[in-house]
């Protein structure tokens, strides 16, 4: 998150429900004289809740499966999320529901007090925001990690102390339904990392324990940012920094921000946002990583998303990339942030595969850039999205502030 950007009862039935069926798509989807297997998607899309009410959204929900604890073989997750207050990046402290029936029902909403803002020395409101949970399997935990924001009494984030924009986390245990309080990530001295976030981003748990953060960094906000990965130790307690990675940087506008990690075989592959374009790379090892490249189809033509988040799906057999793009019949909406598309990657020449692509949740009137991706099973990944009304012409369109999950399944190539 950063301050240029406009992101963000048990309910026992689903609001609102559609269902995509899955079309035939051809055998092989060519680029160039490269091809890849195509792997067939099914799309449902349900609701999971609706609000808005003029005072807040809920925003920026995300997923983190809870495996083991889902009932008749259907997968249990826990989705955190937070109240945007209509001020632009203006967000309470998280909130969560947990699921046990692979969606079809969700716990009431519960706001824990560890997860709350906490009043600094100075009397400034300090908040997590842009908040992704995964689950560490060494540890049987949810790490979840996320921006530390400062705010005013008006909501404007500050940049009234030194490192006033750092990354903050929290660890779930589903064994006793509880969290911990925030806790700072502590990045190394070096003045570059003042600003450090890794924020909205999905990020890799490795087999070993450590895992692999995806981070925006900057000296002040007023420079271009830069991106890296780093690895941190965690015991399922405290994140501990032991290194980072290839140094990536782009003199344009305001340089790299968000990215987001994933492996994919055996390879990592990291998804960049920059005010213009979206970049794409890769890595080995997860820390050092190829020049970045501007993401295209497979025509040749520039994909069109810029200025937000793009994420990824991963399949057994199959490599996916989530994200809105111009193109779509969509110049009234802000940024062209809907409606939110899924296709298929080339994960050899980094290109998006064209007639691959569906769209995994419509278009409403409202912006829909800032959402989630989870493997909830092997072969089945949810993607978390609330409506963004922020606008005359969105509080007049069919938005309704809802919060959908749309549930992917692969088929085989």
């Amino acid at each position: 998150m950063m301050s240029w950007k406009c992101s963000l009862l048990c309910v026992g039935t689903l609001l609102f429900a559609t269902h995509v069926d899955s079309t035939t798509l051809p055998a092989r989807a060519a680029d160039g004289n490269r091809s890849v297997p195509s792997v067939g998607i099914d799309v449902e899309l349900s609701t999971i809740m609706e609000h808005n009410d003029g005072e807040f959204l809920w925003f920026h929900p995300r997923v983190s499966p809870l495996p083991g604890l889902g009932t008749n073989g259907r997968p249990a997750a826990i989705m955190t999320f937070q109240k945007h207050l209509f001020v632009s990046d203006y967000y309470s402290g998280l909130s969560y529901k947990t699921t046990f029936d692979g969606g079809e029902t969700w716990s009431e909403t519960i706001t824990p007090d560890e997860l709350a803002w906490v009043k600094d020395d100075s009397g400034v409101n300090v908040s997590p925001a842009d908040m992704t949970p995964a689950w560490h399997a060494k540890s049987g935990k949810v790490l979840a990690v996320g921006a530390e924001v400062r705010y005013s009494a008006k909501g404007q984030q500050l940049s009234d102390v030194k490192r006033a924009h750092q990354t903050t986390y929290a660890v779930y245990d589903p064994k006793a339904d509880r969290w911990t309080k925030l806790k700072r990530v502590e990045m190394p001295p070096d003045e570059k990392f003042d600003v450090a976030r890794s924020a909205c981003a999905q990020w890799v748990p490795l087999s070993d324990g450590t895992v692999l953060l995806p981070f925006y960094y900057a000296t002040s906000q007023k420079v271009p940012h830069s991106v890296t990965v780093a690895q941190f130790s965690f015991d399922g307690r405290e994140l501990k920094y032991l290194r980072h990675g290839t140094e990536m940087h782009l003199d344009a506008v305001r340089g790299l921000v968000e990215p987001s990690l994933v492996k994919f075989d055996d390879t990592f592959y990291l998804t960049i946002r920059n005010d213009l374009k979206g970049y794409v790379t890769t890595s080995e090892d997860g820390l050092n990583f190829a020049p970045i490249k501007e993401w295209t189809f497979d025509d040749g033509e520039e994909l069109g998303s810029y200025n937000t988040q793009q994420h990824w799906a991963v399949a057994p057999n199959g490599l996916f990339l989530c994200y809105t793009r111009r193109g779509a019949g969509n110049d009234h909406i802000f940024r062209h942030r809907a409606p939110l598309f899924i296709a298929q990657v080339n994960p050899r020449t980094l290109k998006v595969i064209r007639n691959t692509e569906k769209v995994l949740v419509s278009e409403r009137g409202a912006t829909l850039g800032n959402f989630g991706v989870t493997s909830v099973s092997p072969k089945e990944s949810w993607v978390t999205v609330s409506e963004g009304i922020f606008n005359e012409a969105a509080r007049n369109s069919k938005a309704t502030g809802a919060t959908f999950r749309s549930r992917i399944t692969f088929g085989k190539p």
